[in-house]
């Protein structure tokens, strides 16, 4: 026979458990406010689990979760919140503070968050303290050599091409209306401010999404779907009875939805997802641009963001902020060991060949030229063959 389990029930409303005393299985003692649990907690042996509403006199559920968590005695005891109603806002702060489930009292049944919490109680973590280790991060430092080639190229450069630039500059405001250059944030090692001149109609920003959609060199073949994911029905949950689920159950605005069935729909969807966006033949681009495009002329003021030290020569490209959000596997991630530049191992590898690249070879590229800078592996020469790789890769025949 299962041991009874002792549950401490903070707050208003302890009939809505009453349904435990038709089970012996459970004994909850409710306290009604927070200064009550401190005393409790501090005096009487430990319960197996706390539920808590979220509202209680004086302060609220989330105040007491911190406080416990915090403290090493309390911080693996099993702990729910309760809401009368759903609050989105509230649920997703919930699950930021990692609380172990969150029920609406309004739509949930008692017995179920009642074998919920003896669920929790049985695979709770023994530890009684909770060791936050800082990460390891890979040592990463500008090399001498490649700070002080940057600073000497990007000035040469920007003093001797200043003359052209301001020509391109009136080219570019001429055509259309709008600032002749372009700034946005890039993610490299950090984020930072990237300059470009303006190839583009003002306002493009706006038809992205768009285009990312119909147009996008990176993204994969898939069916498209007019239903909300949200919305089908789980099939594990299907085979049980209606008031039951597979798994514990996810609020997500007007849905609800499993956690099994919603993890599943989101690994469909980053399989159907490309990571980087890349549009083909870009209505956006105009006359000017195109030609500044195809001829490279459009990355010189990232020579700024050198000089700035945000950017080097030689580097992975700098990522959109949205890009770069998608980027969480360690697989993916590695390119970020590398400085961004302006050129690099995937420009010099297939820019300049006239072929489509898929998003595996630009990942694996950005990868091996990470791997350059893991302890002394970087190579000051190594980066100069790249730059005289990307000489014959600045004139080219596609637009990129």
């Amino acid at each position: 026979m299962d041991p009874i389990l002792t549950i401490l029930y903070i707050g208003n409303n302890p009939s809505y458990f009453d349904v435990s005393q038709q089970h012996n299985k459970w004994n909850i003692i409710t306290l009604e406010n927070s200064v009550k649990v401190t005393n409790y907690l501090e005096n009487n042996k430990q319960p197996d689990a706390i539920i808590c509403d979220y509202n209680l006199p004086g302060n609220n559920g989330i105040f007491l979760f911190d406080w416990m968590r915090e403290n090493s005695s309390f911080n693996t005891i099993p702990f729910i919140l309760l809401s009368k109603e759903f609050n989105v806002d509230l649920y997703k702060l919930a699950f930021k503070k990692q609380i172990d489930d969150f029920y609406v009292t309004s739509v949930s049944e008692p017995l179920a968050i009642l074998n919920r919490t003896a669920f929790l109680c049985a695979n709770k973590k023994h530890t009684t303290l909770k060791v936050k280790q800082k990460p390891i991060e890979e040592a990463y430092k500008m090399p001498l050599s490649k700070r002080i080639f940057d600073i000497f190229v990007a000035s040469s450069v920007l003093l001797v091409a200043s003359p052209f630039l301001l020509l391109v500059m009136l080219a570019i405001r001429l055509e259309s209306k709008g600032k002749m250059y372009y700034i946005s944030k890039r993610v490299g090692r950090k984020t930072f401010d990237f300059y470009k001149l303006r190839s583009m109609r003002t306002g493009s920003d706006e038809l992205l999404k768009k285009l990312a959609l119909e147009k996008n060199q990176y993204k994969k073949e898939e069916t498209v779907s007019t239903t909300n994911p949200l919305e089908e029905p789980c099939p594990r949950c299907s085979t049980l009875a209606p008031s039951e689920s597979c798994s514990p159950l996810m609020y997500i605005d007007t849905h609800v939805i499993c956690d099994y069935w919603y993890n599943i729909q989101k690994q469909e969807a980053a399989k159907n997802n490309s990571t980087f966006v890349k549009i083909v033949d870009d209505p956006r681009v105009t006359k000017v641009g195109k030609f500044i495009r195809n001829t490279s002329i459009d990355e010189l003021p990232q020579l700024i963001n050198v000089l700035k030290g945000d950017m080097s020569i030689v580097g992975n490209r700098p990522l959109p902020v949205y890009e770069a959000e998608l980027i969480t596997g360690d697989e993916i991630s590695k390119r970020f060991l590398a400085p961004p530049g302006i050129t690099g191992l995937w420009q010099v590898e297939l820019r300049g060949k006239g072929g489509k690249m898929s998003e595996e070879e630009r990942m694996r590229l950005d990868n091996e030229y990470a791997d350059q800078f893991k302890g002394d592996n970087y190579s000051f020469w190594y980066d100069i063959k790249l730059i005289l790789r990307t000489i014959p890769a600045l004139l080219q025949k596609g637009s990129v």
